[in-house]
This record gives structure tokens, sequence and C-alpha cells, in this order.
């Protein structure tokens, strides 16, 4: 994509990383963000959410400058931007987080290299490294080295190790870039080999182990370009450590235009898990999938209850919410929140979910550890407190932080702990267990159906007695609650298509929350009403919609959290993970068959 007359989006930006750190890039080679030494971490670079503040980043100035193109090097994590000036000269800067087997492991250091190259005339380029310290504090403090230069002041030191004259560099001197250099900042450790070689090795070797790893997934036969970046997306959100995938890079990016709406989303959610653990199954990634599942598991065995909905990427950090005073936000719209409160809320999905994301142990024999009963026993754990809270008021999945209802999703998610155990048990030979999650399954569909069920709208409602919908009912025929061709859904489907419904753009819910009317749609919603509308057999109709949200993705092909209905503009945490999983999926869904690839001209 060339994203150099694109206007108004303000998150035209590229993730590049590594699966332990990951940087955002904008479309003039500027690095805005990056989390040192791992996702949730320190911003080194905070740029983005700076505010009109020129701090926290690491550019390139190329003096005259009149165009840009800038483009990710075909499926890889890999961004190529050539910067052109008014006398015809170029200059090609390169970046990216190494990544790639050695020694018998994945190599993946808290790193990310530029290459700064030269390609037509004499360009004069000027290289700027501003980072920052705790949360927007400028480093003034540094060190310099024979071909370095040591930043301080945080709980890091970032070394940057360079070919490039350090002193035009420390005072940001306007040069003629004559030859290439390259940038490796990171870990304060010695460079003990040529930073110039090591640079070109280093991208050679990342290169090729994307375009490896990409060749062995599973994609559709549409839109294939379009899923193969957003799995590239999806990979890069996975802290691959300890498995825990984030739900977005970011803080703070507010979900509307003054709004008060910003969150800290550097977290797992493990609502995700059900969706996203779909989007890899489909992709066929089969150890992303597996460290994921682990990393639940592990939260699900230990946690004590009520189940913690939100973890950091390290399960069981605290995660409790400040402001940071040092950042003004992003486009100066504060404020900039570190941690997330949400961990705190009861939220009863959250035992549906992780047993959702465990039945994948019970049921996929590519996996080297299958689900057992042990597993089995420890998930009824989870099942026994889903059934005992179900009808009882909670925050909800939208994280309502001013009241608590009976909320259907949650109650639904409830159900759906109790189906699964049921299915796993009969997998598993366990008649009496079977029988008894069954029964409890029964007893909490029927009572679900009727409470949410609003006669005057004629339509399943976002919470027992109250007549609001939500989006969330979209996934009832997904999750198995209702048949796609049960009358109740049908109606609550044309229901969400009507009222949520804001210039083709569906709402998660429209009534006033703790902020006011929600202004953005909420993207993942989206994907779900696509869904929806696939399974009622109106396909037409939902790949007119996919194709139309397709064209708002951003100059790299990625997705934010939520888009403004009226001006398409993306707003909230990005990328977010939810946003690439539902392109994963509901390409897969509304693909024509491999077969089909030259039956028609």
């Amino acid at each position: 994509m060339n994203g150099d007359d694109r206007g108004g989006h303000h998150l035209d930006l590229a993730l590049i990383g590594n699966c332990r750190i990951g940087a955002l890039v904008d479309r003039r080679a500027r690095i805005v963000w990056w989390c040192f030494p791992r996702f949730d971490a320190d911003p080194i670079f905070s740029r983005l959410i700076a505010g009109d503040e020129e701090k926290g980043f690491c550019d390139v100035v190329l003096a005259d400058c009149v165009e840009t193109r800038s483009n990710y090097q075909r499926n890889t994590a890999i961004v190529e931007t050539i910067l052109m000036d008014s006398r015809g000269g170029q200059v090609r800067v390169t970046d990216f987080a190494p990544r790639f087997e050695h020694y018998e492991r994945i190599f993946r250091p808290p790193q990310l290299i530029r290459r700064i190259e030269p390609i037509a005339g004499l360009p004069r380029v000027t290289i700027r490294v501003r980072p920052t310290f705790a949360y927007g504090r400028p480093i003034d403090e540094y060190a310099l080295g024979s071909n370095h230069i040591r930043y301080m002041g945080g709980d890091e030191v970032m070394r940057l190790s360079t070919d490039a004259p350090l002193s035009y560099i420390v005072a940001e001197t306007n040069f003629v870039l004559s030859r290439p250099l390259s940038l490796v900042l990171g870990q304060d450790e010695p460079f003990r080999s040529a930073v110039d070689t090591t640079a070109r090795e280093f991208l050679d070797r990342t290169r090729d182990f994307w375009l490896g790893w990409v060749r062995h997934l599973g994609v559709p036969l549409d839109w294939q370009p379009e899923v193969l970046r957003a799995a590239i997306t999806l990979k890069l959100c996975s802290f691959e450590e300890t498995g825990a995938i984030i739900a977005a890079h970011t803080t703070s990016i507010p979900e509307a235009p003054g709004t008060q709406r910003n969150w800290d989303y550097r977290y797992c959610w493990l609502r995700d898990a059900f969706f996203v653990i779909d989007a890899l199954n489909r992709l066929g990634a089969t150890q992303t999938m597996e460290a994921y599942i682990n990393y639940i598991t592990t939260i699900a065995v230990q946690d004590p209850h009520p189940l913690q909905p939100v973890h950091g990427i390290v399960p069981f950090t605290p995660l409790d919410e400040v402001e940071a005073q040092s950042l003004k936000g992003f486009l100066g719209q504060g404020p900039v929140r570190v941690g997330n409160a949400a961990a705190s809320q009861v939220q009863h999905d959250v035992y549906g979910s992780v047993v959702l994301g465990a039945t994948q142990m019970f049921v996929d024999e590519r996996l080297p550890k299958m689900g057992d009963e042990a597993l089995f026993r420890q998930l009824e754990l989870l099942g026994e407190r889903a059934s005992a809270v179900a009808l009882k008021p909670d925050a909800g999945i939208w994280e309502y932080r001013g009241r608590n209802r009976v909320h259907t999703y949650s109650a639904a998610l409830c159900w759906a702990a109790c189906d699964r155990l049921a299915k796993i048990a009969k997998r598993l030979g366990l008649k009496e267990r079977a029988h008894y999650w069954g029964a409890c399954a029964a007893e909490l569909r029927t009572k679900i159906l009727q409470g949410a069920w609003d006669e005057k709208r004629g339509s399943l409602t976002g919470a027992f007695g109250h007549p609001d919908l939500d989006a969330s009912i979209l996934l009832f025929a997904e999750l198995g609650i209702l048949a796609p061709t049960d009358e109740r859904f049908v109606k609550s489907c044309d229901a969400i298509g009507r009222d949520l419904m804001r210039n083709n753009r569906i709402m998660r819910y429209t009534i006033d929350d703790d902020f006011g009317a929600p202004e953005t749609a909420f993207l993942v919603c989206n994907f779900w009403y696509m869904d929806a509308l696939a399974a009622l057999g109106r396909r037409s109709e939902a790949r007119d919609m996919f194709i139309d949200i397709l064209a708002r993705r951003n100059a790299y092909g990625l997705l934010s959290e939520d888009i403004h209905p009226l001006t398409g503009e993306l707003w909230g945490n990005f990328p977010q993970t939810y946003s690439m999983a539902g392109i994963i999926n509901t390409a897969t869904r509304l693909s024509a068959g491999w077969e089909e690839a030259w039956a028609h001209d």
C-alpha cells in the first residue's frame, strides 16, 4: 500500500516486533511508540501520546522532503519507507525487530534495527533519537562510547549501537548520506560484531523467518493478503515467553475524539480467548494457539475466585490504574492511563471464555498434549462458579464502571461453560458428569432465553429486564445457545441491524454509559454482524459489508478498536487483536472455496 497521500488517518502506523517487543512506525519513518524491554513496559518512544511535545521518538529527517512511500515488505513484519527530496535524492529506511532461529531456539531480543540507505542523488538527513522514561520524561543523561550511546535515567538503560557519526546524532546535525548506515536500539550490552554486517544479516534472517511462517498458514481463497497481514499482526501481539496475547500494543488512544474513554490495552483479556483461538485455529497457527491456551489454563488453575477478567503478560501482575502526568495524550486528548482497573471488576463471562478456550485441547489432535480428566476436573471448578453466578449482576463484557446488571452475554457465556463441560465429559466417557453438566446447561438456557427476551421489542436484549439492545447478542448462534434458524435469533439480528446501525456501522450499544452516548462503532461487533448475516444465509450482504470494512483499514492494512461511522476515522487502541482476529474469522466464513479458484472467469 502507498501511504503517502491518504488523509485523515492519524493511526496510519505500521507495527513491527518479534513477540517480545513491538513498535509503531509512521509513514515518514518515525518510530512513535516502543515499550522497552517488553510489551507492557515504560514507552521509551512515547511520541504517539505526547500531544504536541516533540519527545519520545526516533526518526530520519530528509532535507526538503517532498514525498514518502511506506509499505510492509510482502508477508513480513518489516517496514520499508522511501523518502524523496525536491532534488531527486532518495533514502530508504528499513525497520524491523530481529526474529529468527538461532542455536535451535528463537532469537527475539528487545531490539529494533534501522537501516538507512541512500538510493538516489546526494540526500541530506538528520538522525534524531529522543527517548523518554517514566512515561514521558525526556532522557537528557547519556554517555558516548566508541560506536554507541547509552541513554540513562529510567529503570532500563537503552543502548544505541551504530556506524553513523555519533556526534551528528547527539547534535542532530544535517549531513550528506553517502553510504548505508545502521542503528541498533536495544539492551545495554556490548555489540561485539560489525554493526552494518550484523544488521544486514539480521534483516535477511528475519525476512526468511516471516516468509517461512506465512508459508505454513492455512488461509481462505479470497482476501489472502488481508488475512496474512492480520495473521502476522496477531502473531506480533503474542508475548511468546508466556503465551499471552495482548488486546493492543498501546494505551490511551481514545475510543472517540474528545472523550475520557482512554484505556491501557497492553494486557490479556480472558474474554478474547474464544475469538483469538478460533482465528489461530483457522490459520493453523498451532504453536501460538497452544501457548495461548497454556497461558489461559495457567490462570484458570491458579486464580482465586472470582476469576480476574484481565491479566498482565505475566499472569497475576498487579494492574493498578494510574494516570501518567508527563504525557498529554493522543492528539493532546488525555488522560494517559497506565494499568487497568477492569482487573478488579466482576465479569461473569470470563468463566465461559476460559472453558471455551480450553475446549480446544480436548478436540484438536494436532496438539502434543491433549486435555485429560485432570484438566477437566480443574475446569469443573470454573463451571460450578459459572453456574452459581450466571444470573447475578456484573459489569458485563463492555466493562461498565458505574452499574451492574444481569447481562445477557455474561449469562450466555456461563451457559457455554456448562454446555462445553457436558460435551467434554461425554468425550472422556464420564457419563455421570456429562449428564450433570447437560442438566445445568439446559436449566440455564431456559432461564436466559426467558429473562433476556423483550416481547415489546421482539428481541433479546443486553440485560435482563432492560429494553436496550446489545451487539453481543449476535454471538448466540456461534456459541450454540440458539440455532441460526431460531426465530428469536433472526428477530434479534434484524433488530440490531435496524437500531444499532449507524451509516452502515454496527454500534455495540447506543444508550448512555459512564461517559455518555458512544460515538464510534466497535469494529469487532461489525464482524459479528457479518458472521450472523452469513449464518442467516445473507452472504452477499455480509460480503459487501466486509469489503467496505477492509477498505477502512489504515495505510498498512491494520485496524484499531473503533471506527467513526461518519468520518471513517480509526480510533481506539492499536492495532486491536479483536479486530484483526475478526478479519481472519469473517474472511474464512465468507470466502469461496479453493476448489472454486478457477471455476469462474
